[in-house]
């Protein structure tokens, strides 16, 4: 016997209540891990994907042919 339970073995609403105490501990527990894990997965913002830098080398040297043309 564990010592809770030793020392509770007079009081059985009180031994009830600490093992509803641990059950509750350890679902807390198992929940949070659930909600981490749902939380990760759904998080779908990822900056890399919004990043932009601008128009690059390609860009400019087609542009550049275009307003050299109409100037």
């Amino acid at each position: 016997m564990l010592a809770t339970q030793a020392a509770l073995k007079g009081f059985p609403m009180l031994a009830t209540q600490a093992s509803f105490t641990r059950l509750r501990r350890r679902m807390n527990v198992v929940v949070t891990s659930w909600n981490k894990l749902i939380r990760s997965t759904r998080d779908i913002y990822r900056p890399e994907l919004h990043y932009m830098r601008g128009p690059g080398p390609k860009w400019h040297a087609k542009h550049r042919a275009h307003s050299k043309s109409t100037f």
